[in-house]
């Protein structure tokens, strides 16, 4: 006789479930297609999500016959989800009514988008991983092309979603390669079946195409063609989303999958991962440095700052993996932070997104150029914000692994990355003012950039939270 699966584990992502549910009639027997309560409705799930994944038990529970886990790792990195995915749905209300894109489908895609990720947090099996990812990819397919009367954001969401494709299915081809050579899909089997490091080529092969599939996610590099294009043709408040939330979920899941069930092939993926820390870092510092649109100029930097997580990740410690989830809860709040002074680019009601146009900032909008110069200085590393804290324990990990010339030529990359971080306060402060931005900026805007650099700036007060809350989340990882 089957048994109704225990589903307390999965709460938050049920609380989403019917969240989702619930939006799409709403939007449906309504007569008009404006948002209405959708967003506000989708903010209330979340935040129930959020209270769900906070209070959870801390033992590990599974559920599904083992294909969803629940531990302090995916716990710490699910509120994480949320938190991006909540702050940027409320950072962009008032721009999405004010560029026409206020239909109800948007909060929907966004919920139906944060469940996959969620999802890709606790799977447990590789047919789990898959179903995540592809529920948390799909409705970012639609939501890079919803501002469907410009070309640029119509191109964006077409080239997501062709080489979308082509990753989901390099994925699928390693997960059937693993699934062939190593008799199972589950998590834990495989954990126990190539534990020893005996891994027959043929596992060795599907784990290469499983790493490359994941690796667009988080946008690697040689798998990062997409990301330039789309975050600069995606609307500014839906980029915002992009670099967030699905940043923090990809990495969280590459570090399961290479921790859990690939932990005895450290030998294997570890060449791998430092492979793609390298090149992200390189690409990330050099080529951002010719970008005169900040959006791609962000793009870059993204590719960059996961360069510097893998670096934490490719030493296969416990120590490691806490270096990479603080790294990426900083890089959450900066970007946010960052995305918020972007979307107070706006003069005669246009969106501006050339670097250019905040040269004199300082002098036309004090508030705004304070915090985005604290967060380029975090960014560039400089001491004492957050950005430099973040850098120091994955360097400090991968120095601990012995992987000398990594921390090495990440210091490197750093210095040069700090080049246009700096560029950008430089313009702000020492040229001439260029056209002002529109004033007042939207509360909830300011609020955000207001709280995300204050956050930056006094990190290094009170950082205890985190690390403790880091350093459990990686203990599960390695029980």
């Amino acid at each position: 006789m089957t048994t109704f699966p225990d589903l307390a584990p999965a709460l938050p992502e049920l609380i989403l479930l019917a969240t989702a549910i619930f939006l799409l009639m709403v939007g449906v027997f309504r007569r008009t297609d404006d948002d209405g309560p959708a967003t506000s409705l989708a903010l209330v799930g979340m935040t129930l999500a959020l209270i769900a994944v906070v209070f959870a038990p801390s033992e590990v529970g599974t559920t599904f016959d083992g294909l969803f886990v629940s531990d302090a790792y995916t716990r710490f990195m699910k509120g994480l989800v949320l938190l991006g995915a909540l702050i940027t749905l409320i950072m962009a209300r008032s721009y999405r009514v004010r560029e026409r894109m206020n239909q109800f489908e948007y909060p929907g895609l966004i919920t139906f988008a944060t469940l996959g990720m969620l999802m890709m947090v606790s799977a447990n099996d590789l047919m789990a991983l898959y179903v995540g990812i592809e529920l948390h990819s799909l409705p970012l397919y639609v939501i890079a092309a919803f501002k469907r009367d410009t070309r640029r954001s119509t191109e964006a969401g077409l080239k997501y979603f062709i080489l979308g494709a082509l990753s989901s299915g390099m994925l699928l081809y390693g997960c059937s390669l693993v699934y062939g050579f190593a008799g199972s899909t589950s998590f834990d089997t495989l954990a126990m079946t190539l534990g020893h490091g005996d891994a027959s080529i043929g596992v060795v092969v599907g784990l290469v195409f499983v790493a490359a599939g994941l690796a667009f996610k988080i946008s690697a590099v040689p798998f990062h063609m997409w990301t330039p294009d789309v975050y600069e043709g995606a609307p500014t408040a839906i980029t915002a989303f992009f670099a967030a939330a699905p940043k923090v979920a990809a990495i969280a899941l590459f570090m399961r999958v290479l921790v859990d069930p690939f932990g005895g092939m450290v030998g294997e993926w570890r060449q791998i991962v430092v492979f793609i820390a390298i090149a992200s870092m390189l690409l990330g510092a050099f080529a951002a440095i010719y970008q005169t649109n900040i959006k791609r100029l962000m793009a870059y930097s993204s590719i960059g700052n996961i360069g510097y997580a893998l670096v934490g990740l490719a030493a296969g410690t416990e120590q490691g993996a806490q270096s990479v989830i603080v790294y990426m809860a900083i890089y959450l709040v900066m970007t946010i932070g960052t995305f918020g002074c972007i979307m107070a680019m706006r003069a005669k009601g246009q969106m501006l997104e050339n670097i250019s146009d905040l040269a004199g900032l300082g002098r036309t909008q004090p508030m705004v150029a304070a915090a985005l110069g604290i967060l380029m200085f975090s960014m560039a590393g400089i001491p004492p914000l957050a950005g430099f804290f973040g850098k120091l324990y994955v360097f400090l990990a991968a120095i601990e692994a012995g992987l000398y010339a990594l921390a090495v030529i990440g210091v490197l990359t750093s210095v040069v990355g700090a080049f246009y971080y700096l560029r950008i306060v430089k313009l702000m402060y020492f040229d001439e003012a260029a056209e002002p931005f529109d004033r007042p900026i939207e509360s909830e805007v300011s609020m955000v950039i207001a709280g995300t650099s204050l956050v930056i700036l006094l990190f290094f007060v009170y950082p205890g939270p985190l690390l403790t809350g880091a350093a459990q989340a990686a203990a599960a990882l390695f029980p």
